[in-house]
């Protein structure tokens, strides 16, 4: 049904890119005749004009797992409350994105730092081609700022890793051994340490085991906002099995392609933002060259531009 859903989208866009043609044809014979509509003419050519950027920025989602919902999971790096701090901010950005973009999202993990910000964020977030977007945020995140924390007005440089990967659903079957996952229980922790939950509702899952290139690896899932331990642990399923199907992706794209050069691995060497608020204001996408010193807008989540010149950018 969702493949079909998919045609009909493509179908509508075509159509309407066939009614923009006819109509531009229409004022062309209109001002043949000499009546003056070169307004509407104008009005109409930028329209489609428009109408076919928005439609070769869509062929470049067009991957297997483009159209799955996405789970974005942001940690802070090293340098305490100042990345942290940063962490929060992205959260937010990214919470203001799917709002502006019409996409649901539900933070299903959350780890709040001791001082201020959060030390990691996992982001449940559905909608047409959420995972298409949003892969263009793999990587690490940098920002240079005076920091509030310093009481003597330093400049500090933070890092933030972002990762995200497609969430399966009934379409894609991943087996997972019963004995190599373990369970563990928490309660549901507030900001400052304070347990919001005096029931352990809190449900963390790890898996130990083999990939299928024979390496060993430990993929860790939680989920604490359900009300209920069974309904986290049924979600924390459902992620751990998306994380794991990810890696496997990953092997299958190393093997067939051997990793194209533009598809930089989530390390904290592969930079592909920074955002630099002092000693100017700018925002420079490392792998595009996009950028942009609207630095409040983008942190208010205005990142389609940085989005769209990705994406683009794996055209060349």
């Amino acid at each position: 049904m969702k493949d079909l859903n998919t045609e009909k989208d493509w179908v509508r866009l075509w159509d309407d890119l066939d009614e923009h043609r006819q109509n531009i044809l229409l004022f062309r014979e209109i001002i043949a005749e000499g009546d003056d509509v070169t307004h509407d003419l104008m009005t109409e050519i930028h329209t489609l004009h428009t109408a076919v950027e928005g439609l070769e920025f869509k062929t470049m989602l067009n991957e297997a797992d483009d159209q799955r919902a996405a789970l974005l999971t942001i940690n802070a790096g090293a340098g305490g409350t100042e990345s942290q701090d940063w962490a929060q901010m992205l959260h937010r950005m990214y919470t203001r994105y799917c709002e502006q973009a019409g996409f649901s999202y539900d933070t299903v993990e959350l780890q709040y730092g001791e001082v201020a910000g959060i030390k990691s964020a996992s982001i449940e977030i559905s909608g047409d081609f959420a995972y298409g977007y949003l892969k263009a945020e793999n990587g690490v995140h940098r920002l240079v700022r005076i920091s509030p924390f310093d009481s003597n007005a330093r400049r500090h440089t933070s890092f933030c890793s972002v990762f995200v990967v497609p969430i399966i659903d009934d379409e894609i079957e991943v087996d997972l051994n019963p004995d190599e996952v373990e369970m563990q229980r928490f309660h549901a922790g507030g900001k400052g340490g304070q347990n919001v939950n005096k029931v352990e509702t809190g449900v963390r899952l790890i898996w130990t085991g083999k990939l299928s290139n024979g390496e060993q690896a430990r993929v860790v899932a939680e989920c604490q906002q359900e009300r209920s331990q069974l309904q986290n642990r049924e979600k924390a399923m459902v992620l751990l099995k998306s994380r794991v199907y990810n890696l496997e992706k990953e092997i299958q794209e190393a093997a067939k392609a051997q990793l194209e050069g533009t598809k930089m691995k989530n390390e904290w060497g592969s930079q592909i933002r920074s955002y630099v608020f002092h000693p100017y204001k700018m925002i420079k996408d490392h792998r595009s060259d996009y950028e942009t010193s609207d630095v409040d807008g983008v942190m208010d989540g205005e990142i389609d531009e940085f989005i769209k010149a990705y994406l683009m950018s794996l055209r060349e």
